[in-house]
């Protein structure tokens, strides 16, 4: 392996004790029949030093966990509770994945390469510790939807078909399995502070505060001992808010967000039954077993908060509350300010400083009450109103022709466009936007089960390729 730009940071292992207690256990990777290379990132390989590693070199890392060089030596289960549908449950951890390795990218900032399918630890429970193809499939598009809509995600790096026959209540049996690997900034959960809390460890949250203000905070270095927990808290807290407004702005709901799936970086990752909303539907689930809606599109924001009520519960072992609890107070207004930053940003407009939030709760509710196609209005208005407006000729340009959306075009003809030469993209000559519907996503899915058949699955890579060019969301903003 090339080694030039490769930058191996194995510190997660630092904070083990003995055996990896109280923080994670060392395990070993599933021993698969077979390995086929599905899916690359070749964009993000390359980012992170890894984009020589020859097609066999990917699969002995990634398909049979062969270690990286100078990185760690054993792959490592984290240890975490969580609150699953508001129920606590003292019996999860990372059961079907690991942290397999730990870089540093170009900015020096810490990544992290977990696993999803890679076989069984001392929390697979009764499960196989098992993915199927389908759905690492459904993980590859969504996080490459997202991160083209300027959603700060994790990145799916890698997918590897398996071999082997799955049974599953959801899926037509048996399914194709796979292993993939995911790419992210950290893999510590809220749920991992809810373990320490739980088993009384409060040395062990002070190590791990420490260890996240170090990595992804280090502004925070300065602050002392309480100070600092409650200066992490409000991080988390302004990075929690931020991400559920970027879902907003996305028309995404993410279906399970419990607090074993909310890491202390707000970034998005770990997706199960997930869905884009076709219109502003706020009762529009994802998931067949949320019979209640708690986690349903309108309901994200709310969920973000709860859940972080909990981590400020484990970390209040080791911090007053009151600090804790003016953190978690900041929630709303930072919501309020980040959906005007994400609603606006995907307009392609600036800001104008007066009443930003008031214009999106405006154009949400118009939204909501006239069914309007959600990606395709943010499509069509994209840079505001230039002077030959394309939503004129669009799809839903009766809608924009009513009466009561006549406040929301003067006001979009008045913002400054904030990137108008991205108008020039070929993008931008289509008469709709690329989309992510469920019915898209089984469309992708049939010829791939039938006849492996990967054509449509590569076809809409391509199109969210050429997306993600046109409206040019920079990560690092959201990192």
């Amino acid at each position: 392996m090339a080694k030039e730009n490769y930058k191996p940071a194995p510190i997660f292992d630092r904070l083990g004790r003995e055996n990896g207690a109280p923080f994670y256990d060392a395990v070993e990777a599933a021993d698969f029949p077979s390995c086929t290379l599905r899916y690359r990132n070749q964009r993000w390989a390359e980012k992170i030093g890894l984009g020589g590693l020859s097609e066999e070199q990917w699969i002995a890392h990634f398909g049979r966990f062969e270690p990286l060089p100078d990185n760690l030596k054993a792959p490592l289960a984290i240890r975490y509770h969580g609150h699953q549908f508001r129920t606590y449950n003292p019996d999860i951890g990372d059961g079907r994945g690991f942290l397999f390795a730990q870089l540093r990218d170009g900015e020096g900032r810490l990544l992290d390469l977990g696993t999803k399918g890679s076989g069984k630890t001392p929390y697979s429970r009764f499960g196989d510790g098992r993915l199927t193809l389908k759905g690492g499939v459904r993980e590859v598009l969504a996080t490459e939807m997202l991160e083209a809509l300027g959603v700060y995600t994790s990145k799916t790096f890698s997918l590897i078909e398996t071999g082997e026959d799955l049974y599953r209540e959801d899926e037509p049996s048996p399914a194709r399995s796979a292993v993939m690997v995911r790419l992210s900034h950290s893999h510590v959960r809220f749920g991992a502070f809810q373990r320490l809390a739980y088993e009384k460890e409060d040395e062990a949250i002070a190590d791990l505060v420490d260890y996240c203000v170090a990595q992804f905070y280090p502004h925070l270095l300065h602050e002392m001992n309480e100070e600092r927990v409650a200066a992490f808290f409000e991080g988390v807290v302004q990075r929690t808010a931020r991400l559920c407004a970027q879902w907003m702005a996305a028309g995404f709901v993410h279906g399970v967000l419990n607090t074993d799936n909310m890491n202390v970086t707000g970034e998005s990752f770990d997706y199960g039954p997930w869905r884009f909303a076709p219109v502003a539907d706020p009762s529009f689930t994802a998931a067949y077993f949320d019979q209640t809606g708690l986690y349903a599109f309108g309901r994200q924001a709310e969920a973000g908060a709860w859940n972080l009520a909990q981590l400020g519960g484990a970390l209040s072992r080791i911090a007053p509350s009151d600090p804790l609890n003016k953190a978690l107070q900041s929630f709303a207004p930072a919501y309020e300010e980040a959906m005007a930053d994400a609603f606006f940003r995907r307009l392609g407009v600036e800001h104008t400083g007066e009443n930003d939030f008031g214009f999106v709760a405006d154009f949400l509710k118009w939204m909501t009450e006239t069914g309007a196609p959600y990606e395709q209005v943010f499509f069509d208005w994209f840079c505001g109103a230039p002077s030959e407006p394309r939503a004129d000729k669009s799809p839903a340009a009766e809608l924009y022709a009513q009466e009561k959306f006549k406040p929301l075009r003067e006001a979009l003809t008045a913002f400054t466009p904030e990137r108008p030469e991205r108008l020039k993209h070929d993008y931008f000559t289509r008469a709709r936007p690329a989309t992510m519907l469920i019915d898209e996503v089984e469309a992708i899915w049939v010829p791939i089960a039938d006849d492996d058949d990967w054509s449509r699955f590569d076809a809409k890579l391509k199109e969210i390729s050429q997306m993600r060019e046109a409206y040019g969301f920079e990560a690092s903003r959201y990192a």
